[in-house]
């Protein structure tokens, strides 16, 4: 007989929350696994001794761990799930008749605590993955990726233009992120006019036959951070990549152990900053967060966008076996010309090798700082030499007399970088190969499974909580899965007949 299902609402209800959930829920194993009393000593300093009670901070980070597990960006869409959820309302520690806090409580309580806290908490995750063998700590891989900024491209506005030389004095005195002088607003517009014009006719160029009230066309707007900033969120900066639309981001750096894909190092920066000037600081933390496990790191991996003097000078400093690839201007030698160590950088010198030519001298002269900031040695031989040179014209120009060539100050650091990724090609693929297997798929997740895709709140603090609490969420749910799988493992060994323990035992050693 076909049954047909009554619900009728009952006024009193025998049963408990803790009977609902299931013992094998996901919740009851992070409650198990990962004790957060240490919160409360953590963030005493952060309230007062009089006033209405707080939301409790296990339960502030309980929830903020619930949507970054469930990839939930909005604060509101965040609490309405925990309020639906029964295994999540037992792991907040909230009954079915208890209301939770308000979306407006999480974002001013956000705000309170600082970067150190979630920093710790991130550690706190670190060290129960180092506990079970997870992390090797002799090889990181380290990449970034942008995160979009809460803030609108419409929100733009100009820097004021500082017109005069005493104005570019009051600028540099006061560090302003909203001025900028009329001689860099012209450099821009020059750049930019030269782009639109490269760019002209070309697949996927915006161009507008849009007019104006005076039927002037309305062209394509190119914006720098040169020459406008967000009030909305100044900390976050333009950015662009291939393919992809331009927006105001941020800049999540990741470093991520070879061993098992485990985040060891997560920080924030803007987008505005190249790679290479961050990482030190992504590498001080990840030196830090290891050592503090009595762990210490052997290598690094990176691609070409950490390569800089300051990058590979860093890991000679700290003892790091580094392999970055050399950025793309980098050249290991002059055409035509070969370089000649001196007793001292003074007495460096280039000399003329090419067939046909005067064989001039170029003694190092000075060392300059060129319009991008970076510092280099310069070289330039004299007119006497090279005026009466058959190849002048094509080697000087037709107007100068002289050759000039300069490198970086850091030269030699890029030399013993190429030298290192050509002793072995073989090992510089495996190597390459070995950092994108390892660091890519994890910021993928992150993005687009962990919330990290977009900062909620506004600041380069809050960036870097939202960038620790996704890293310190993936690490947790690895951990998880990591000591699942082994406790499966070990009770199918034990099952086994006698004859066979050894063979399993061999196959897949206990750790």
């Amino acid at each position: 007989m076909q049954g047909k299902k009554k619900f009728t609402p009952k006024i009193f209800y025998q049963l408990s929350l803790d009977a609902l959930v299931p013992e094998d829920n996901f919740y009851r194993k992070i409650q198990s696994e990962l004790g957060l009393d240490f919160l409360y000593k953590a963030t005493r300093n952060y309230y007062g001794k009089e006033g209405q009670a707080s939301i409790d901070p296990v339960v502030f980070f309980k929830i903020l761990l619930v949507g970054y597990l469930n990839n939930i960006k909005s604060d509101r869409a965040l609490l309405r799930y925990c309020s639906n959820s029964l295994d999540v309302r037992l792991f907040l520690g909230y009954d079915l008749d208890e209301e939770l806090p308000w979306h407006s409580t999480l974002s001013r309580t956000r705000q309170l605590f600082g970067e150190e806290l979630f920093l710790e908490l991130f550690r706190k995750v670190l060290s129960l993955c180092v506990e079970k063998g997870m992390v090797r700590g002799k090889r990181q891989a380290v990449d970034s990726a942008f995160i979009k900024a809460n803030a609108s491209m419409d929100s733009l506005v100009e820097k004021e233009v500082l017109e005069d030389a005493s104005a570019f004095v009051d600028e540099l005195e006061e560090n302003s992120e909203f001025k900028t002088t009329s001689t860099r607003k012209k450099l821009v517009e020059q750049h930019h006019a030269w782009k639109e014009e490269a760019y002209k006719g070309m697949p996927g160029n915006n161009r507008s036959e849009r007019k104006d009230e005076d039927g002037n066309t309305i062209r394509p707007k190119y914006l720098s951070n040169h020459t406008h900033y967000s009030p909305t969120d100044p900390d976050a900066k333009i950015s662009v990549k291939p393919g992809k639309a331009r927006q105001l981001n941020y800049s999540g750096q990741l470093a991520v152990d070879d061993a098992h894909h485990v985040i060891t190092g997560a920080c924030a920066s803007t987008s505005g900053s190249k790679d290479s000037v961050i990482f030190p600081e992504i590498m001080d933390q990840t030196l830090e967060n290891l050592s503090l496990n009595r762990m210490q790191t052997e290598e690094v991996l990176a691609d070409a966008g950490y390569s800089s003097g300051e990058s590979l000078k860093y890991c000679k400093e700290k003892g790091i076996n580094a392999y970055i690839p050399n950025f793309g201007q980098y050249k290991p030698e002059r055409e035509g010309f070969e370089f000649v160590k001196g007793e001292s950088e003074e007495k460096d010198y280039y000399c003329c090798t090419q067939k046909g030519g005067n064989h001039a001298i170029l003694p190092f002269k000075k060392i300059l700082t060129d319009s991008k900031g970076y510092r280099k040695k310069s070289y330039r031989s004299s007119e006497r030499a090279c005026s009466e040179c058959p190849l002048r014209a094509e080697c000087c120009g037709k107007v100068t007399k002289f050759k000039k060539i300069e490198d970086s100050i850091h030269k030699p650091l890029y030399d013993e970088m190429h030298e290192k990724l050509r002793r072995d090609p073989n090992y510089t693929r495996f190597l390459t190969k070995r950092r994108s297997s390892r660091v890519e798929p994890v910021l993928g997740t992150l993005i687009n499974h962990h919330n990290m895709k977009k900062v909620n709140a506004r600041g380069i603090k809050n960036a870097n909580k939202h960038v620790l609490m996704a890293a310190l969420t993936y690490n947790l749910k690895k951990y998880l899965k990591f000591i699942t799988r082994k406790a499966y493992r070990n009770a199918q060994i034990m099952n086994l007949p006698k004859g066979k323990f050894w063979f399993w035992r061999n196959r897949f050693p206990l750790t």
